[in-house]
């Protein structure tokens, strides 16, 4: 079975179709790690991220069964897509807004690069996580979605306009306004996000 591991996308998926379940296993291990990141980056939660993850594939294999299959060689940005949809539905049934994380599970505002702190740098640092954290929340759904694929999921513009459905110019717009977006806020916010 491993001449299948080093197959296409789309052989693997005509592979599993065709009744090899190693086609489908070998997808999944292939971009589990992605897949995996990009729900967990929205909801922040790790079993939850691993619920949503299993419903993604359940609706994968469906799809795949019933011959909807129909992406050519785009399997990656069409499960995102599905995953993105699904997380959706879950904040839509819960009515509560994600926290934002990097693919190995740490509080992105964790990650800023900062100098060497003290105890009151670390003080005036929690303070500017809160705030910027406050900040990326208030940012449109489009343009904080885009800032999470690129930056937290290293997502290509060309990825995210696929997962997004738009145009990779509207990506790449949406990502212009965010930062703009964001630089204005922290301006009018007052907020320094350098330690002297």
């Amino acid at each position: 079975m491993n001449l299948l591991k080093n197959k296409s996308d789309q052989e693997l998926i005509e592979a599993y179709i065709a009744g090899n379940e190693e086609g489908l296993r070998f997808l999944i291990e292939r971009y589990k790690t992605k897949i995996y990141t990009a729900i967990y980056v929205r909801v922040k939660d790790e079993f939850l991220a691993e619920d949503i993850f299993q419903e993604t594939f359940i609706k994968v294999i469906n799809t795949l069964k019933l011959g909807r299959y129909n992406d050519e060689g785009k399997f990656l940005p069409w499960v995102i897509r599905i995953a993105n949809n699904m997380v959706i539905d879950h904040f839509r049934r819960e009515k509560r807004s994600p926290t934002v994380v990097d693919s190995d599970g740490y509080d992105i505002f964790e990650l800023l690069d900062f100098a060497e702190e003290g105890t009151d740098d670390r003080m005036v640092k929690k303070q500017q996580d809160i705030d910027l954290k406050k900040i990326i929340q208030m940012l449109p759904d489009d343009q904080k979605e885009v800032l999470i694929m690129r930056h937290f999921c290293n997502m290509s513009f060309k990825e995210i306009a696929e997962v997004m459905n738009v145009s990779i110019n509207t990506a790449l717009g949406r990502m212009r306004y965010a930062l703009a977006n964001l630089r204005k806020m922290i301006e009018e916010h007052n907020i320094a996000f350098q330690i002297s």
